[in-house]
């Protein structure tokens, strides 16, 4: 099928109740506008690390989605904007607000790269506010959508200013990353990323970052480390939770498909660090998953690409007969990387090797919102 219609050369369009409209008519303006909102926020959704506000991200682009196709079937109730998604916008902008000092006079754009990209965001969204009204003076539109266009314009303000004040370090809602146990020295790490220490501070980055070369920790607790590196956007270990998480997300994908896995992640060094068993998986399953994810850390590629190398001739052949017999050839089983970070592997095992290394793609897509 040809992407190209040619139905659209004379400068018309059509919409669903009305044929051959122009293009220049405020509606089509309008629909053009919510599209290039939904691209800047887009962009916003590689920038953000944040999950939660990634997710709702998607969930403004689902209801500009929405509003979009309303313009063009304006009768149709299924595009109507209920009161409780601008309340759920009114709630995030609550939520955001009692994190940091909201600044009382407006702030000029650029104070940092993300922040100045929502700020573009924010301008264009008053622009579809400006298009929406235009379009119900002449049209007639929908209440809910121009309420929840208002508001949206204001999400992003507050997030703008939010993520200025994260990278200033000025949030208070969350200033304390990791604290330790009083008796422990008295010892508090900030989101500032000074240890405050009986009798003194020390900067924990540098103790880290000296702990990391040398090569040992004995002078920084690991649960230190972690939140150092995570608030750095690294990590060095998949932890349990990130793994439970992880199986989460994979099995309600598997049963999407319909398909009964056995998931396993494993650390960097290949020990285990969570199984699960779906209802109904196989029993030889379990063992598979293991390996495989075992497979994916000691040769650092995936076991479907490794079973390529493995085939005779390969430079790979034979390798499934090392490592008494814990080396598996057969799709499932993926490195997890933070970064160029190997920080742990991921095996499952119930269907075809390219059915089970599809949902292995699918963990890694969605990895990044779990770190």
């Amino acid at each position: 099928m040809s992407i190209y219609t040619k139905n659209g050369d004379k400068g018309t369009t059509n919409l669903v109740h009305t044929k051959n409209v122009s293009k220049a008519d405020d509606r089509i303006q309008l629909e053009g506008t919510i599209d290039e909102l939904s691209c800047h926020i887009g962009v916003l959704k590689t920038m953000i690390r944040d999950g939660d506000t990634i997710r709702f991200l998607e969930k403004i682009q689902e209801n500009l989605t929405r509003i979009d196709a309303g313009v063009a079937d304006p009768y149709n109730r299924e595009y109507k904007i209920n009161d409780d998604k601008t309340e759920l916008l009114e709630e995030e902008i609550d939520r955001l607000t009692g994190l940091f000092h909201m600044p009382k006079e407006s702030s000029l754009p650029g104070a940092c790269r993300l922040s100045a990209e929502i700020d573009v965001t924010w301008a264009v969204a008053r622009r579809a506010e400006r298009d929406l009204a235009a379009v119900s003076v002449k049209f007639g539109s929908d209440t809910g959508s121009k309420k929840y266009m208002n508001r949206l314009a204001d999400y992003l303000y507050v997030l703008a200013r939010y993520e200025e004040a994260e990278a200033a370090g000025q949030k208070t809602g969350t200033s304390k990353l990791v604290e330790t146990d009083a008796s422990s020295e008295n010892t508090e790490l900030h989101a500032s990323g000074t240890e405050k220490v009986a009798g003194g501070s020390v900067s924990v980055d540098t103790k880290v970052e000296n702990s990391l070369i040398s090569g040992t920790s004995d002078s920084v607790d690991e649960a230190v480390i972690q939140a150092v590196l995570r608030r750095m956007g690294m990590q060095n270990k998949i932890t349990l939770d990130g793994a439970k998480k992880l199986i989460g997300k994979i099995e309600q994908e598997a049963l999407r498909r319909g398909k009964k896995a056995v998931i396993a992640v494993c650390g960097p060094e290949g020990n285990p660090i969570a199984v699960h068993v779906m209802d109904g998986a196989f029993l030889v399953s379990f063992d598979v998953a293991l390996k495989k994810a075992y497979t994916s850390v000691a040769v650092k590629m995936s076991t479907m690409e490794l079973s390529k190398l493995a085939q005779p001739g390969g430079t790979f052949y034979g390798v499934d007969k090392m490592d008494g017999g814990k080396i598996v050839i057969f799709g499932g089983g993926v490195p997890l990387k933070s970064g160029d970070t190997i920080i742990g592997g991921l095996g499952i095992s119930g269907g075809t090797g390219e059915e089970d290394h599809s949902l292995a793609e699918y963990a890694l897509s969605v990895l990044p919102e779990i770190l």
